[in-house]
């Protein structure tokens, strides 16, 4: 055989192995996920997009997502994962809001990753308890449940001081309890439907219970 022949060979795999090596590269680019910009988020967040009438988030939740508006839930602190679950859940049937699905619709997922980063990394504003008549039974639900409803205690899941648990549940320490009563009593009657669990908690609660427990929750630092 001609030696000339091997030189040749050589250099065809060696071009072979460099054309799948940067096919590979280019695939794995391609699957990554694009890292979330806070940036980007605070951007949209602080300013919309008017040109797409995306309303600012921060008129209905407040600067650093320290929401002053009780029906309007605390964002700061928010568990990244959770609230980009909750913005895709905006957009089709399982949570359905005559504001923010609207909203969710006009946004890419990239931009509900960036303003979730944005989020995640600001402070949690505090609240504070504001009925003492019910704060017992608020305390003792959120800590032990009702044992006999078969209601869990919400610090299960939720952690003791109310701060969740990351990409699983979410922070509610300090959360309105206008909000909290909302959400539950949605969860009770199934207008909210992006979370099985809660709605088979809350259909075994009364709406003092709810109320209490909400107070309570308020209270959480």
């Amino acid at each position: 055989m001609n030696r000339a022949f091997f030189p040749v060979v050589k250099a065809f795999f060696i071009a072979v192995v460099a054309l799948s090596t940067a096919a590979h590269a280019a695939d794995e680019a391609k699957a990554a996920p694009a890292k979330a910009d806070p940036a980007k988020g605070e951007a949209l967040y602080t300013n919309g997009d008017p040109a797409r009438n995306i309303t600012a988030c921060i008129s209905c939740h407040g600067a650093a997502g320290a929401s002053t508006i009780s029906a309007n839930p605390k964002l700061g602190g928010q568990h990244e994962a959770y609230i980009h679950k909750q913005l895709t859940n905006f957009q089709g049937a399982d949570r359905n809001n005559p504001i923010m699905s609207p909203l969710a619709k006009l946004l890419t997922d990239d931009e509900m990753k960036n303003i979730a980063a944005y989020l995640n990394a600001q402070p949690a504003k505090p609240g504070a308890a504001k009925d003492k008549d019910t704060l017992a039974l608020g305390k003792k639900i959120y800590r032990g449940g009702i044992a006999e409803k078969s209601v869990p205690a919400c610090a299960g899941c939720h952690s003791p001081n109310g701060a969740g648990i990351p990409a699983q549940f979410p922070r509610i320490g300090g959360q309105h309890q206008d909000y909290t009563v909302t959400e539950l009593t949605n969860f009770r009657s199934g207008a909210r439907k992006n979370g099985p669990m809660m709605t088979t908690i809350a259909k075994r609660m009364s709406d003092d219970e709810i109320k209490a427990v909400a107070d309570y929750i308020a209270g959480l630092k």
